[in-house]
């Protein structure tokens, strides 16, 4: 079935369709990701997007139950050059084109992704429409053009959980699946493999579209963590008397959820304060800050990060289209990471208060795993302040 891509700057890309049959609109960014699009298509930070793989192979490793990052897919639609009907890999348990037309999710295949890469390089991200239907090009550029776009837009809530819930799971391990603190399936695995330790701190988390495999990671680094919706109350997060909070990654522009930096500016001072993504953005906005749209963002799990405190340069998975302004700061924290490509904010620490923040993402599924060590250094800070 024939499809068609449409941007707000009137290019058009005609391809063949697979998923979801219909239409769909958002703001079109492009993934330099070899691996991991299953990761990609259930990362809630890509709510309101159609998300272009810039590599051209896509759909022959299908997908599984537990590659997924979160409840469902949120991606609006799904671009790629070439589209692998019959998957290859042991543990494929359904093909690409049928998860995605379960989950209603409209993409385009057979197009030439170089050229549209070029076109968000030269341009700038920007909203699009990608349609199946007997529709001329010419009414797909005028609804891309028409459409809101990012700015202003509170997608959090679309993503955000309704109702707090404790995590239980740890990471994943081949022949043992994903370890598990609940005894119950703990008595499952053979020998007690796939359990891991009894938490050593209590975290409390702010939904803001989080990643499963974030709270797999503070799991694993001896947390137990009680998840809790975008809006929670500050005094309700501080009446749980957790040893520390996480802010989570998640969709959108940080000044269209002025909830959660107020929320967050109550907590400044009173816990050791952790913050990936979104929840960066957020602590710069807390801090006084400002944040601003960048041309076409960062997407892809190749983007080199240096650690200013260590001199060390890591590759990092990222997926954001704003930044922190470090200007705007004014001195209230340090900028201890950079992106090494256009020298952006990657990091941020308080500088008297157990409080820091990064951009990208060191729970990175399926990987790099360089950034990995940050886990612990939350947990480090939580010992730390215990003892102060």
């Amino acid at each position: 079935m024939k499809a068609i891509l449409a941007l707000a700057n009137g290019r058009v890309f005609e391809g063949t369709a697979f998923g979801a049959e219909g239409e769909t609109g958002g703001e079109v960014v492009f993934n330099t990701s070899m691996t991991g699009y299953q990761e990609i298509l259930t990362d809630p930070s890509y709510e309101g997007q159609l998300v272009a793989m810039t590599y051209p192979e896509i759909g022959n490793i299908g997908v599984n139950p537990e590659d997924v990052e979160s409840r469902k897919p949120f991606v609006n639609g799904f671009i790629v050059k070439n589209y692998t009907a019959q998957p290859s890999n042991w543990r494929a348990a359904q093909a690409l084109h049928e998860y995605m037309k379960a989950h209603g999710i409209v993409g385009i295949q057979g197009i030439d992704t170089r050229s549209l890469v070029r076109t968000l390089r030269d341009h700038g991200s920007q909203e699009g429409v990608i349609s199946t239907l007997p529709v001329n090009a010419e009414e797909l550029v005028a609804k891309a053009k028409a459409a809101p776009g990012m700015v202003g837009k509170d997608l959090v809530q679309a993503v955000s959980c309704s109702e707090g819930y404790e995590w239980n799971q740890g990471m994943w391990k081949l022949g043992d699946g994903y370890k598990s603190r609940d005894p119950a399936k703990a008595a499952l695995k053979r020998r007690g493999k796939g359990t891991f330790a009894s938490p050593a701190f209590f975290v409390v988390a702010y939904d803001y579209g989080i990643k499963y495999n974030i709270l797999r990671n503070l799991a694993e680094a001896g947390c137990r963590v009680q998840v809790v919706p975008a809006a929670a109350p500050a005094e309700d997060v501080l009446a749980l008397n957790p040893d520390g909070i996480f802010l989570s990654n998640g969709p959108g522009d940080p000044d269209a959820v002025p909830y959660a930096k107020e929320n967050v500016r109550k907590l400044i001072g009173k816990k050791p304060i952790f913050g990936i993504c979104l929840g960066h953005q957020i602590m710069g906005l807390a801090l006084g800050g400002r944040t601003y749209k960048l041309k076409f963002g960062h997407h892809g799990g190749n983007q080199p990060v240096m650690d200013l405190t260590t001199r060390k340069v890591e590759i990092t998975a990222q997926n954001h289209g704003f930044a922190v302004d470090a200007d705007s700061l004014k001195g209230a924290a340090e900028v201890t990471h950079l992106n090494l490509n256009d020298n952006t904010v990657e990091g941020l620490a308080h500088r008297d208060l157990p409080i820091f923040s990064v951009q990208y993402h060191p729970e990175s599924s399926p990987g790099p795993h360089d950034a990995n060590y940050l886990f612990k250094r939350f947990t480090d800070m939580m010992t730390k302040y215990r003892r102060s």
